[in-house]
């Protein structure tokens, strides 16, 4: 296998790494709480879709007023938070027809209601990451402007969403979410548990807070997908039909591409496979990513024409 200009070996990143990246670039989880009623905690669950932010490695989850877990929590502060990696819908559907799970992570822990003074700081915090997030995205170079515009009205908009929370603010009830244990799930369906201090202090990433967008984008575009194809094959010697952006990071990025596979038959078929690709630098910031996306590129680019003879 070819290797990336000025790069290491093409590894894939940590479990830690990967879990952080999860719980950075989402702000929505599956809430689970324990029933409860005056009388103390039932055996059934509760489980509700609730927003949360990541503040210094810990979640904090904004509950509506009249919500069940307001309730189960005073009884027992018990709860879990699922919280699934940011997967565009369209590649949603592509690994569910292969039988391949979004990674995700579970975290167990206790739901604390904070105080009001507390409550205000947390907001303030939360204000000032979705001004920074609009600023970024307003003030991005015109490719960074291409592929997050390209992206399908079906990615979320975290923004948007926050801002209406912040704006009813009365009509929510603010938890810190402490952490006893944490869990992340493969793709694969394997589960790897973490040390709470692998994840409570994850290193702040601007790229997380567009990846569903930036993968989407990149989605979206046939000549950013025929691309993805080339990589496969310069770097990995494989011949795909078809490629597209599974994730991304300030390392690099993973693949899901379509290429033949011998099976135990000697038949040749096309299966998808995932491939890692890891960049010369590591990426700051979403600026920095595209730029060494398009910086391989024109490096694939280039040595196909210089073996083809076309330089």
């Amino acid at each position: 296998m070819k290797q990336l200009k000025g790069s290491s070996k093409a590894v894939a990143l940590s479990v830690a790494e990967r879990c952080k990246n999860i719980l950075a670039s989402n702000w929505q989880a599956h809430l689970n709480t324990i029933k409860a009623d005056s009388k103390g905690s039932k055996e059934d669950i509760y489980t509700s879709k609730v927003h949360y932010m990541l503040r210094r490695g810990r979640p904090y989850i904004w509950i509506p007023e009249g919500e069940l877990h307001n309730t189960n929590a005073i009884i027992d502060e018990r709860a879990s938070l699922a919280i699934s990696c940011n997967v565009p819908g369209p590649l949603m559907s592509l690994l569910r027809s292969i039988r391949k799970f979004s990674a995700r992570v579970a975290l167990t822990g206790d739901l604390i209601a904070l105080k009001e003074e507390k409550v205000h700081r947390v907001a303030e915090s939360l204000r000032e990451s979705i001004l920074m997030e609009y600023n970024l995205a307003n003030q991005a170079s015109y490719t960074v402007s291409a592929l997050l515009s390209s992206a399908g009205a079906s990615c979320g908009s975290r923004c948007e969403n926050f801002l209406e929370i912040l704006g009813e603010s009365d009509k929510y009830t603010v938890y810190k979410f402490d952490i006893n244990s944490c869990t992340y799930i493969d793709g694969s369906g394997c589960a790897h548990d973490l040390d709470n201090e692998e994840i409570t202090a994850p290193k702040a990433d601007e790229i997380s807070l567009f990846t569903e967008k930036l993968i989407d984008g990149i989605n979206q575009s046939q000549a950013r997908r025929r691309a993805l194809m080339l990589f496969c094959l310069e770097y990995h010697n494989a011949s795909a039909r078809d490629a597209l952006m599974l994730s991304i990071d300030r390392k690099g990025f993973d693949i899901l591409a379509k290429v033949p596979e011998v099976d135990s038959n000697q038949n040749q078929q096309y299966n998808w496979k995932e491939f890692r690709f890891t960049f010369k630098e590591e990426a700051s910031d979403i600026e920095s990513f595209c730029r060494l996306l398009v910086e391989l590129e024109e490096e694939a680019l280039e040595s196909v024409k210089s073996y083809s003879g076309l330089g």
